[in-house]
């Protein structure tokens, strides 16, 4: 899952980052609308959180931009503002939910992922797929029944694939679902690795991966 993070004070945006990234996101942060408006513009977003106030004008500026351009990406808007009406406001410019500050890293992180599910059929909990299990808030995969342990970053693989199973995904497609542009020089011969890594621990079930020459990964069920 890849969002966007627009905040501007440091030690709330790290702790942000932090959470979500131990959690397999990739998080770009952009401490002013200016660099917001410039990650938008070379990269599509899951989700994007946006406070309010800013060096440089207010969160809600952007949302109207995207909104209005017909971006419509998942926000969530983060605001130190308890009036009703400022909440409002921002819900009838486009916004998909609010977060009061201060708040609990945790409600985050399950308002993100209730966001980023809606734009997937996948708006339940447990996603089943032939044997294989996977709990998105647990992050837990079984097969079968049979747990099986994969690290943060094979399950940030196995997020991708699962959510798009059936589908041809292209190996740069997932690294950006994967890495954030801090992390770009890692490359992209690291999706093999990860991608032979989760084979060979999902071996035996009747799940695998499929490598389509020229064209990226397919996650296929047996018949």
């Amino acid at each position: 899952m890849r969002v966007l993070l627009l905040e501007d004070t440091r030690d709330v945006a790290e702790a942000i980052v932090a959470s979500l990234a131990r959690r397999g996101a990739a998080v770009d942060h952009a401490g002013t609308l200016a660099q917001a408006r410039d990650a938008l513009a070379v990269q599509d977003y899951d989700v994007a959180i946006l406070d309010i106030n800013l060096p440089d004008g207010s969160g809600t500026e952007l949302l109207r931009d995207m909104r209005g351009r017909r971006d419509a990406t998942p926000v969530l808007m983060l605001t130190a503002r308890f009036e009703v009406e400022d909440r409002i406001a921002a819900l009838d410019i486009g916004a998909d939910d609010y977060l009061v500050k201060p708040f609990d890293l945790r409600e985050l992180e399950a308002r993100v992922r209730a966001l980023a599910r809606r734009a997937t059929p996948d708006r339940g909990g447990e996603i089943t797929f032939g044997d294989l299990a996977f709990d998105p808030a647990g992050r837990t995969l079984t097969a079968a029944g049979r747990p099986v342990a994969l690290t943060r970053r094979e399950l940030s693989l196995f997020e991708v694939l699962i959510a798009n199973r059936g589908r041809v995904m292209s190996k740069e497609r997932i690294f950006e679902r994967m890495f954030p542009f801090d992390e770009e020089e890692v490359g992209l011969t690291a999706i093999e690795i990860y991608v032979a890594r989760v084979r060979r621990k999902i071996e035996g079930s009747r799940v695998s991966i499929r490598t389509l020459r020229g064209l990226g990964y397919q996650l296929v069920a047996d018949a």
